[in-house]
């Protein structure tokens, strides 16, 4: 069985996606989506190890992020996330053994997915990002305001200049803060070369600028933006560092008993935001086993 992890391109909802992949053509569909300020190569630990478990291992670039193209119609918010992840897997012959991962962006973008077509997708994993009413009843304290002070930074026009001086060194001290004490060097070598264009960096602070201004929202993913507010009904899986960040840890109880029967939730110690780069054998353990169960 091959665990070889290659590139390849797919249109998908009108887009040209690139994405990594790895295991059996005809292995169940595991769609794996990243977050910010992160690529495809996140999962380069995980793909290997679903592929070798029989599934069809999928990371797609998000929209915006290069390789992937930059779409024509500026649509950046968790709906049109949520409605890439629905198209992928129509573009990748998908069916209903299929199973989403998601990181961050991509775990709101899973529960997207998973409330908005629920038919496509056996099990749900998410990390560091709790689903709705979790992340409703956390974010405006005033712990959690103080650790997203880059999200309101964010709608500020001169952010495009300032994340991307030297560097973007900007995003290197995210990572530092949100995963103390992780080598992050070879991942933000993939950031820099995702977002290393003022298109790409401009797609990626979009979503932000989308999640405070209506105006930026698009009517025809009014559906989709209502679903990633949503629990999924099918049972999952939700993973959160102890010592992140970016997202306090104490998000899990509510988490635990916002999710549908057959659920898990808990806490990874010794791993901040990036759980599964930073306590990747035991992340991969526990998602393994609760998609084999």
């Amino acid at each position: 069985m091959a665990t070889e992890t290659v590139e390849k391109q797919v249109e998908a909802g009108g887009l040209s996606f690139t994405y990594l992949t790895a295991g059996p053509e005809d292995g169940p569909l595991a769609l794996c989506l990243h977050g910010f300020p992160d690529t495809a190569h996140t999962y380069r630990h995980l793909l290997p190890e679903l592929a070798a478990a029989g599934f069809r291992a999928v990371a797609p670039f998000s929209r915006g992020y290069a390789p992937t193209a930059v779409p024509a119609d500026g649509r950046y918010q968790t709906g049109a996330l949520a409605r890439d992840a629905v198209a992928l897997h129509e573009a990748l012959g998908g069916d209903e053994r299929a199973v989403l991962i998601g990181h961050d962006w991509g775990a709101q973008a899973t529960y997207g997915a998973a409330v908005g077509a629920p038919e496509r997708w056996r099990k749900v994993v998410a990390m560091a990002v709790p689903v709705g009413p979790a992340l409703a009843g956390s974010f405006f304290t005033y712990d959690q305001i103080k650790r997203s002070f880059y999200m309101y930074f964010f709608q500020n026009p001169l952010a495009d200049v300032l994340v991307a001086a030297d560097d973007l060194a900007f995003i290197g001290r995210l990572w530092a803060d949100w995963s103390p004490g992780y080598d992050a060097t070879e991942d933000l070598a993939f950031v820099r070369a995702a977002l290393g264009t003022p298109e790409n960096l401009a797609a990626a602070l979009g979503y932000y600028r989308a999640l405070f201004d209506p105006s930026r929202q698009s009517p025809d993913l009014a559906a989709e933006q209502q679903a990633v507010s949503g629990v999924p009904p099918q049972p999952t899986l939700y993973l959160h560092g102890a010592q992140d960040g970016c997202m306090g840890a104490d998000v899990v109880d509510a988490v635990r008993a916002a999710l549908s029967p057959g659920s898990e939730a808990g806490v990874v110690d010794g791993a901040g935001h990036f759980l599964h780069l930073e306590q990747r054998a035991e992340v991969n353990r526990r998602i393994l086993g609760f998609l084999r169960a």
